[in-house]
């Protein structure tokens, strides 16, 4: 149950991201943004930790902020992914993921 608690969750902040970034980020309906926050968790559980590792001397050059170019990439894979989600280009990727990030801790801390 929790999970499916947190799923919602997650296509919530989803949704919600999408639509304050309305000018470069289409999402068609609640159900499109519920299976781009499974495909979202699948791509980031299956390619993140490679694209960490094989990227670690410049995010180590970079203190760290390299993540959030490889943040941006995961969600631009995602929307090659998934039909009905369209993100205008990287810099709207970036920006979406670090909204999410924020939205989503903000939901996830209300629940508890």
């Amino acid at each position: 149950m929790n999970i499916l608690i947190n799923w919602f969750i997650s296509g919530l902040g989803v949704f919600f991201t999408s639509y304050l970034l309305s000018a470069g980020i289409h999402i068609d309906t609640f159900i499109t943004a519920l299976i781009v926050a499974v495909v979202f968790g699948i791509v980031n559980a299956v390619l993140k930790p490679i694209l960490i590792f094989l990227t670690l001397p410049i995010n180590i050059l970079t203190l760290g902020l390299f993540t959030l170019v490889i943040n941006a990439l995961m969600v631009m894979v995602t929307s090659s992914f998934v039909s009905g989600f369209k993100v205008d280009g990287f810099w709207w990727a970036l920006l979406f993921s670090i909204i999410l990030s924020i939205v989503n801790s903000v939901l996830h801390s209300v629940k508890e």
